[in-house]
């Protein structure tokens, strides 16, 4: 028994020896476990995918362009903030509930006077419409980074139907490659009513990419264009088809260097007055916090005569009733449905802008 336990020694020693002498020279002593990696089985190679390539350059052919003359068109005034500017507010035109903004500053209420739209207008020929856009400023591509907009409402009922954005850089030629037409399909660009903010609400806004002029995305590849124009009357001018929304519609133009995010529209059905705060200063919102940098038009009517009761509608003048052998004479537009009446304007603003507007300003009216 005990010889046999020798030889079981021996064995043990011989054992011990062998790997030490197999081991290989210099290797240091780990004072760490050593984990021991889980194999895999082995996965067949196969053939690079083209999802994962970069994406070519897409090659969009356009047949019609739009027409390098454009005739004028009537001319609609925007409410603009040069005049009072230096004091860090908008004169007027900044009308919360009914959607209309006048926020041309930058959250400190620096002014941006390429982002201040002085007045818009449409002309028409047998393809296209043409909407020019005059800024107070005169370099579009502002370091901000400015997208312009045309809204159309084509059931006149205060709700976008589509929108043509366009996104810098702009060129003196016309051009297609930074432009996109948005639809609404679910009819929630106005929120729950298109009369009124009804914020705080979450809804998708323009949610149907429906034209991508760099990507060759929709039907048509000559939809919509954009271009910068050198003229005192105009500073921007977009051209679509008038196969987009017909011949009737309501239409206004944007002005956008803040949110710049078409699913969001309208912007005050996402914030109260409160938290996106005022450019004006008698408001007790002001002066603006969250909503900021973003001008907006009233909106006015195409192929026909509007009432002045339609939602976001620019302001109508009906001249009144002529007694007999009475000449008809000027007369200051009404308050009726305005918090601020005719009678409070004061010497360095005496001219009333009735709603939507409901204001006073240094402007004479334009309806």
């Amino acid at each position: 028994m005990k010889a046999r336990n020798k030889i079981y020694g021996l064995f043990a020693i011989l054992f011990v020896v062998a790997l030490a002498c197999n081991a290989p020279a210099g290797s240091p002593q780990s004072t760490e476990p050593v984990v021991e990696a889980a194999t895999e089985a082995p996965v067949a190679e196969s053939a690079p995918s083209s999802e994962t390539e970069e994406p070519a350059d897409v090659e969009v052919v356009h047949v019609q362009l739009p027409s390098v003359d454009v005739a004028s068109g009537k001319v609609v005034y925007d409410a603009e903030s040069s005049g009072t500017a230096s004091d860090k507010r908008a004169p007027y035109g900044d009308s919360y509930d009914v959607n209309l903004l006048e926020r041309p500053f930058l959250q400190d209420m620096t002014y941006v006077p390429d982002l201040d739209i002085s007045s818009f207008s449409l002309a028409k020929d047998e393809t296209w419409f043409y909407v020019s856009v005059k800024l107070i400023g005169f370099d579009p591509n502002n370091s901000p980074g400015i997208n312009y907009a045309v809204e159309l409402d084509a059931d006149k009922d205060g709700f976008g139907d589509f929108i043509i954005w366009a996104q810098p850089p702009y060129t003196m030629e016309w051009t297609a490659s930074n432009v996109q037409v948005f639809a609404d399909k679910n009819r929630n660009t106005s929120g729950l009513s298109s009369t009124k903010s009804d914020a705080p609400i979450s809804t998708d806004g323009y949610e149907t990419l429906i034209f991508d002029g760099s990507q060759g995305i929709g039907d048509d590849p000559d939809l919509a264009w954009i271009r910068m124009v050198n003229s005192a009357d105009v500073t921007l001018q977009f051209a679509f088809k008038r196969s987009l929304a017909g011949d009737v519609f309501m239409f206004g133009v944007l002005a956008d260097a803040g949110i710049k995010d078409v699913t969001k529209l309208d912007y005050v059905d996402r914030f109260t007055e409160e938290q996106a705060g005022s450019s004006v200063r008698d408001r007790a919102a002001y002066p603006l916090d969250e909503l900021f940098s973003v001008d907006n038009t009233c909106r006015q009517a195409q192929g026909f005569e509007p009432t002045g009761y339609e939602p976001m509608g620019c302001p109508v003048n009906i001249p009144p009733t002529a007694k007999p052998n009475q000449s008809q004479q000027p007369t200051q537009p009404s308050g009726e449905g305005c918090m601020i009446q005719p009678s409070e304007c004061t010497a360095d603003a005496p001219h009333y802008w009735p709603a939507p507007h409901c204001a006073c300003s240094s402007q004479p009216y334009q309806p």
